[in-house]
């Protein structure tokens, strides 16, 4: 017992030092990798002011603004250098690791919540996606904002009261000015004091000031309804999470209104009134978003190269999320029977709490599954819009790992735990390769002339290009002309146009007038399968100098 008290005591410091390790691990080697086609697009559009950010957003975003504000404001803090712009999501990312804490010491206790800390900080898959300058770590970090503030709200009987009655109470005794006790104490002095009554400090200590967990309630309720509507504005997938809660939460009400026992659940669904203006308020401040958002999709999905998925494919990615993705197969054998024991042992420690237990799965499973589903029509299945169901899956690990019992054998399952996700994140910094925009930028660089032609397959590739080739061009001012093909992003907003037959006229027509032309020529599988843009060129101009840089190739034609 004096155990416990000691580690709930020492609990919030342990946290700190956790999620301080947590955030040197996602800002380590930090910029040592050049940016994505993804990152310098999210970059360009926070690089606009607010209402041109929007149109552009509608136009190629495909994702909801709230990140790309973010950014925005963050660019004319810190500059648009890639350690910076992917500093950002280094702070959300780390900035979950406490907050998982707080789920899991809600739901089982501070250990509970202490292992799914160390889970969450040491996790490849989390340190990759805080290294991008992308929306991710902040959809999971407000995923789990709203989870921790419905799990307060399932775990407490008073949910059920009226939504605001605690604010209204407050506000009644706040009002009703305090009992003012004599001094009974003290020297007599001929000061008049009355006078005090008078300035500001008066007014605000007459007041009753009740201690926060008087509202504590209610204030679940605005997290709540707050994060859930921020995180349907951090990415488009995010309406899985309302669709999972609303299936958890109602299906609660529907089996405990089945069955009826005289034992207090273990959770307690809030009243039916209360969700549904929960849920109303939400969808009300999700309108403005709304619209836009359902007239993406189908725009979205004819642009996404996501292939359909397969069994493969979700074993990958369930492997990505426990970091069992070894080369060795032996290796990723035992990594999945040792995962496998440790969420055996969580169903046990569950046992007598099945509906915790079930939360859980729910929470991981049910959009896991729907992506699966939708993604037979269309499919977008990818790891990184589920992001956010890692975090029930690491409290379903952190629960069986404390089930050891011995402290000696939870810090031994942690140690190999984090040791797995060691090796998978040394193998990440050291290997993984992002496509080399810098290299493309550099060889035109070193060779444009003037009036020099670039010309770009893939619309894409002309945000990234520019992102490393302006400063080359503002430094030695160079002069050259630049036009993706067939269409040009900056002019049509159209992100990846295909290449036909058809368009073949329209090459032509913008080489004439130039002596050398250079393709920047990247995702040809997509965006010209034919390969009708360098066979156009090679037909008129004669190729005098080809480079591949990781991601695509640069050539120099020239005329004859």
């Amino acid at each position: 017992m004096s155990e416990e008290i000691d580690l709930e005591d020492a609990a919030p410091w342990v946290v700190l030092i956790i999620t301080l390790i947590g955030g040197g691990l996602r800002v380590l080697l930090l910029a040592s990798k050049g940016m994505s086609s993804d990152e310098t697009v999210s970059v360009w559009l926070a690089s606009h002011s607010l209402s041109e950010m929007m149109q552009w957003i509608l136009k190629i975003g495909q994702q909801p603004p709230l990140y790309y504000f973010l950014l925005h404001y963050w660019i004319e803090l810190k500059g648009n250098t890639p350690y910076y712009v992917r500093l950002l999501s280094v702070f959300f990312g780390a900035g979950t690791i406490p907050i998982i804490y707080l789920i899991g010491k809600r739901m089982a206790g501070a250990v509970v919540g202490l292992a799914a800390a160390v889970i969450l900080a040491a996790s490849p898959f989390h340190i990759y996606f805080a290294q991008e300058t992308s929306m991710y770590t902040l959809l999971t970090l407000n995923a789990a904002i709203a989870i921790y503030a419905l799990v307060r709200l399932l775990t407490d009987p008073r949910s059920s009261k009226p939504i605001g009655s605690q604010f209204r109470e407050y506000l009644r005794a706040w009002r009703t000015p305090a009992t003012v006790e004599p001094r009974s104490q003290g020297n007599f002095s001929y000061k008049d004091e009355t006078r005090d009554q008078n300035r500001w400090g008066a007014q605000i200590f007459r007041h009753r000031w009740l201690p926060i967990q008087t509202i504590d309630i209610d204030l679940a309720w605005v997290a709540f309804i707050v994060f859930s509507v921020i995180t349907l504005l951090s990415h488009s997938t995010a309406a899985l999470f309302f669709l999972t809660t609303n299936i958890i939460v109602l299906g609660l009400m529907v089996f405990q209104r089945i069955r009826k026992t005289g034992a207090q659940p273990a959770l307690q669904v809030p009243s039916f009134k209360n969700w549904v203006i929960a849920q109303i308020v939400i969808l009300m401040l999700w309108i403005p978003w709304i619209i836009p958002y359902f007239k993406q999709p189908n725009a979205v999905w004819q642009s996404l190269l996501t292939p359909a998925p397969t069994w493969d494919a979700v074993l990958q990615t369930l492997g990505s999320f426990l970091s069992t993705l070894a080369s060795i197969p032996a290796v990723t054998t035992g990594m999945w029977i040792l995962y496998a024991l440790v969420f055996c042992l969580g169903l046990v420690y569950y046992r007598r709490k099945i509906s915790h237990f079930l939360f859980l799965i729910a929470l991981f499973a049910v959009p896991f599954l729907i992506e699966l589903v939708v993604s037979i029509w269309h499919p977008f299945f990818l790891d990184q819009t589920l992001i956010w169901t890692t975090i029930p899956l690491f409290l379903m690990l952190a629960v069986g790992v404390t089930q050891l019992k011995f402290r000696f054998l939870i810090f031994t399952v942690l140690g190999i735990i984090c040791t797995i996700n060691m090796f998978s994140a040394s193998d990440y910094f050291r290997f993984y390769q992002k496509e080399d925009w810098n290299t493309a930028a550099r060889d035109v660089a070193g060779l444009a002339e003037k009036d020099d032609l670039v010309l770009f397959n893939s619309n894409v590739g002309e945000i990234p290009f520019d992102y490393y080739f302006k400063p080359y061009a503002d430094y030695y001012s160079l002069q050259v002309e630049e036009h993706g093909i067939p269409l040009d992003v900056y002019v049509s907003g159209i992100a990846e146009p295909k290449m036909t037959a058809n368009d073949i006229p329209g090459l032509a027509s913008f080489l004439s007038g130039h002596n050398r032309v250079w393709l920047v020529y990247s995702q040809n599988s997509q965006t010209d399968p034919m390969g009708l843009i360098p066979q156009t060129l090679a037909a008129k101009m004669k190729l005098v100098k080809e480079d591949d840089f990781y991601g695509g190739k640069v050539q120099l034609y020239s005329a004859p």
